[in-house]
């Protein structure tokens, strides 16, 4: 088996603040997002410009806090919520959801596009590249937390996890959840993304590919403490994945049957056109066209 290599979880500590590994790896996802977003508001098909992405990307990050906290309480700890409701605030002890996270995010981009004035769909095909790299450092921040750790096993990279009270080998399942959910899905989407698609399919392509990475690594990750495993082995986070991946299909057969090809804003830079309303032959402005 492999060493776990011991890092503390806490980056920095100033008598008694202390930043964790986790809280700077979310901080760097959103970075990141940003960086990448600025990139992909120069394509002349994006419906996002430049003077838009930090906006976006606060609405974006808002979205996935607070999605991500309230999923996981609904979705994972419901009977300490009812309990204790006020432990809905304690975000410090950990426990974020993806899932409710990712709702968080749709609500968000639903919210950012009636204020720009551009369509759902084409936000969220613009959003969904950047998410990949967020979700592997998550995972990262996961290993070093040593949280969500995989079940036993006797595979040669295994790692004892010191923190694990039965002290047993276990899969790094999080080091698989950084590969696929982060590197793996980010270079598909980039590379999907990287010239027009009809509208979401984008969006299909990130939900289908993320909701089997999950459903896949979920038979080799520990599955949660009080959480009833369905049939014997179907976990809640696969329960949770299933919608995803008929979702998923479902959206890509409808996008290339039904949907046109985008039209954008411009070159990224935001001109005194960039705001206005100027009809187009068919009467819809280029907005609307999104």
């Amino acid at each position: 088996m492999l060493t776990y290599p011991e890092i503390d979880p806490v980056a920095v500590a100033i008598g008694p603040l202390k930043v964790h590994w986790y809280g700077l790896m979310y901080l760097a996802g959103f970075a990141a997002a940003w960086w990448l977003a600025m990139r992909r508001a120069q394509k002349p098909w994006s419906p996002v410009i430049k003077s838009e992405v930090e906006d976006l990307i606060l609405f974006c990050a808002i979205g996935v806090v607070v999605g991500g906290r309230l999923g996981y309480m609904f979705f994972y700890n419901f009977s300490e919520l009812v309990a204790h409701p006020l432990s809905l605030f304690k975000v410090w002890e950990g426990g974020m959801s993806f899932h409710g996270g990712l709702i968080g995010v749709m609500l968000a981009a639903t919210l950012y596009a009636r204020k720009i004035g551009t369509t759902f769909p084409a936000l969220i095909d613009f959003v969904a590249p950047l998410v990949p790299i967020g979700l592997g450092l998550g995972r990262i921040g996961n290993f070093i937390g040593q949280e969500l750790w995989g079940r036993e096993t006797d595979v040669p990279w295994g790692m004892v996890f010191p923190k694990d009270p039965e002290l047993l080998v276990r899969h790094p399942s999080q080091l698989y959840q950084a590969f696929l959910e982060g590197l793996v899905l980010f270079v598909v989407l980039w590379i999907f993304s990287s010239k027009p698609r009809p509208r979401l399919a984008v969006g299909g392509m990130f939900v289908l590919m993320y909701g089997i990475f999950r459903f896949v690594v979920e038979f080799v990750r520990q599955p949660d403490v009080g959480i009833e495993v369905m049939f014997g082995w179907l976990t809640r986070g696969q329960l949770l994945s299933l919608p995803m991946i008929v979702a998923g299909i479902a959206l890509l057969v409808w996008s290339y049957r039904t949907q046109p090809l985008p039209e954008g804003r411009g070159q990224g830079e935001e001109t005194p056109t960039a705001k206005s309303t100027a009809k187009s032959k068919n009467g819809t402005t280029k907005r609307e066209a999104n």
